[in-house]
């Protein structure tokens, strides 16, 4: 068993809905999120969107090319959005605070079984009917994290 949660592979693949966008994943992921902030909820037509930070050298797209949207988030940082232009499937951003790293939306993996998030950000803007855990075993921050590094901590401790 890998700490993806299956059964050792080499990588994880994924891609948008209609097909036109298709990557690879080479490495581990450094961490997965929950973020609820009001761009996350828009973004992805939901109450949160997920994240997952994996190292940009351990990412690449293997058919199509996705098309860019910048944007600046609630924390005043600027995103660089990734997406399909055939079907609008929001693939990974380029987040500005770390350029070593992208930050794919994992629901666009082929396979999703594994994803436990590490914590949940942004919570101040959750909707009233999503449940935060409170037990200790994520990390919860009302906004913007100051630092990332504790979400990647508490991602590779889990047990993985």
């Amino acid at each position: 068993m890998n700490s993806w949660g299956g059964p050792m592979t080499t990588s994880q693949t994924g891609g948008c809905q209609c097909g036109e966008i298709r990557y690879e994943i080479t490495a581990e992921p450094h961490t997965v999120y929950v973020c609820h902030c009001t761009d996350c909820q828009r973004q992805s037509s939901s109450a949160f969107g997920m994240s997952m930070s994996v190292a940009r050298d351990a990412f690449k797209i293997t058919k199509g090319t996705p098309k860019t949207w910048r944007t600046v988030t609630d924390s005043g940082r600027e995103k660089i959005c990734k997406f399909c232009g055939e079907c609008g499937t929001r693939l990974y951003h380029e987040p500005a605070r770390n350029k070593a790293i992208y930050n794919i939306k994992p629901g666009t993996l082929d396979d999703t079984s594994w994803l436990t998030p590490a914590g949940h950000l942004w919570t101040q803007s959750a909707q009233s009917w999503v449940p935060i855990p409170d037990d200790g075993k994520m990390l919860t921050y009302d906004t913007q994290p100051p630092d990332f590094q504790p979400l990647f901590d508490k991602y590779q401790s889990a047990g993985r």
